[in-house]
């Protein structure tokens, strides 16, 4: 990448990193001693709302084999060199910051820092350049991080939502553990994937940790798991709340549309701020069970009465065939559809933060 855009501070910046690899996770085939309830079976984890209209693997395939996966035909010198060239707000630690006082950072994808008074918390961290095995293998990151490694504040704590390679990366978390020693907070069978120095808490759906005076909730999600062709649905995915009496923190992590996000209204709240996905939805067919399309992300905002919500999941990595801004579009046009005054639903570029 050009240099030359860049302040010398910048250059010494990690905005992106090398995947690490880990090829052992696209043979391997964990097998789990978790005690059997209505999303386990003993072997597998499944949503409790069946695919209406399951696809096999051979569909799935033949999607793979036959798709063209790089239409979006980014710029990638440009847009490096644009968000070089921009003036940034960078986070501080705020030890000192009241519980009332809440900030949200989009880094990108899926990938937001959260501050919640003095505590900062990482959802589904990626730095790396590629979403995959190893360096070169998978989607390539289309834009930089919105914050360098560098410039996080202490981080607290990681929400890990599930084991898919744009959600889990290795060289990530290795990184922030050598600088922060967090707890990352994930599903059952998580941990297996992840280096033995970790620190990682595995949840099941409902179940929640403390951290000081803030509860961390593992929600559920209708989505899947597996990092090859052997592991799929052996460990769980989900998505996250943190609730604190100054508000509900909801982070959905890779979800389609169901009736879960009803139940999370009912059990914790509606949420002070809700991180939607509203990429990867193309062709409906056969993404239609396992990722919301911005019209259902838009429902899934009305289910939570979200005070605010945040979209994510959209313009990092290519990983489905709709175009890098239909996403946006698509929301915006789900909007303007309705006739009601809604809560907003934002949608932020790398970098930007939101207070809420």
């Amino acid at each position: 990448m050009n240099l030359k855009y860049m302040n010398p501070k910048t250059q010494q910046a990690q905005f992106q990193i090398a995947t690490e690899s880990c090829m052992k996770h696209t043979w391997t085939k964990p097998v789990f001693d978790y005690l059997a309830s209505d999303h386990f079976n003993g072997e597998k984890f499944f949503n409790t709302l069946r695919n209406p209209e399951p696809f096999t693997r051979k569909d799935m395939l033949k999607w793979i084999m036959t798709r063209k996966s790089d239409t979006w035909k980014v710029d990638r010198e440009k847009e490096y060199q644009q968000f070089y060239a921009a003036s940034r707000s960078i986070p501080q630690n705020r030890p000192l910051a009241k519980m009332d006082d809440w900030l949200v950072w989009f880094v990108g994808h899926a990938t937001v820092l959260i501050q919640i008074g003095p505590y900062n918390f990482l959802t589904d961290p990626v730095w790396a350049e590629y979403a995959g095995p190893r360096q070169g293998t998978g989607p390539r990151r289309a834009c930089p991080a919105g914050i360098a490694l560098e410039e996080l504040p202490t981080i607290h704590g990681v929400l890990l939502s599930h084991n898919h390679y744009d959600h889990m990366d290795l060289a990530t978390l290795n990184w922030l553990h050598e600088q922060f020693a967090m707890p990352i907070y994930t599903g059952l069978g998580n941990g297996y994937y992840l280096p033995e120095h970790l620190n990682v808490i595995e949840l099941d759906w409902w179940q929640s940790e403390m951290f000081e005076d803030l509860r961390i909730v593992y929600t559920p999600a209708q989505h899947g798991s597996g990092r090859g062709w052997r592991d799929q649905n052996h460990a769980l995915w989900g998505g996250f709340s943190i609730v604190h009496s100054t508000g509900h923190f909801f982070f959905a992590g890779d979800t389609g549309y169901a009736a879960h996000f009803k139940q999370i209204y009912s059990r914790l709240g509606a949420p002070r701020v809700s991180l939607l996905p509203i990429g990867a939805y193309e062709p409906r067919r056969l993404m239609t069970y396992l990722h919301m399309n911005p019209e259902e992300a838009f429902q899934a905002h009305k289910d939570l009465q979200s005070k605010c919500s945040l979209a994510m999941h959209y313009r990092t990595f290519q990983l489905t065939d709709e175009a890098r801004e239909q996403p946006e579009h698509d929301l915006h046009k789900a909007m303007r559809k309705t006739s009601k005054l809604m809560n907003p639903f934002l949608t932020l570029h790398e970098g930007k933060k939101l207070i809420v």
